[in-house]
């Protein structure tokens, strides 16, 4: 009787584990599916810098779609290949394709415009002695000395992952999400325009701070 029981404590228990092992496979290969997607909003201006905030490209499009990359790596037990994410993201402009891997991207919609932008030349010689304007004293003097030409009430600082300061932009209605269908990316919308970014850190701070 206790055999019985045992038996049967054993193919229950290696039920659940096929299902959970399936359950997972299923998880992962649709997760790796959905990682495609569409910009949503007019035509955009794309940039992408380096993690020190060096502009390495920019291009224009009415149609940007976001895909993440897959490879193999590895095999099961039954010899089937296993797939997972790679770092790169294959980014597709009104049908012409750019894979970028660590870069920040900004997607910026058409009538969003920069109030500062951090990466000019004359910005970093004017504000910082040493040309790095990374230091967090730097960066909250340099916004106070800007914030009259903000018009509206919340300002939205974008930064590369390494914490350079790349623009600013503001508004007076802002939020933001994370889109299920794009890799490693953030969608902020202000006053109504999109502004999505890839690879990046943001703030958001209300003007009355400043």
């Amino acid at each position: 009787m206790e055999r019985r029981k045992t038996v049967r404590i054993v193919a229950a228990v290696a039920v659940v584990g096929i299902v959970v092992a399936l359950a997972g496979c299923a998880w992962l290969s649709s997760r790796l599916n959905d990682l495609k997607g569409s910009l949503i909003g007019n035509r955009y201006t794309i940039e992408t810098y380096d993690n020190y905030g060096a502009l390495t490209f920019t291009a224009t499009g009415n149609k940007i779609d976001l895909e993440g990359n897959t490879t193999t790596t590895g095999v099961d037990v039954d010899g089937n290949a296993t797939t997972g994410l790679t770092s790169v993201v294959t980014v597709t402009i009104d049908g012409s394709e750019i894979e970028t891997c660590g870069d920040t991207c900004i997607f910026i919609e058409d009538g969003l415009e920069k109030e500062v932008d951090f990466t000019t030349a004359e910005f970093i010689n004017t504000h910082s002695e040493t040309g790095d304007i990374t230091d967090n004293t730097i960066l909250a003097y340099t916004i106070n000395q800007y914030k009259n030409y903000f018009g509206k009430s919340r300002i939205v600082v974008i930064k590369s992952q390494m914490g350079q300061p790349l623009c600013a932009f503001s508004g007076d209605k802002v939020y933001w999400e994370i889109p299920d269908d794009l890799p490693k990316t953030t969608k902020l919308m202000i006053d109504g325009k999109a502004l999505y970014i890839h690879r990046a850190n943001f703030q958001i701070i209300d003007k009355d701070l400043l």
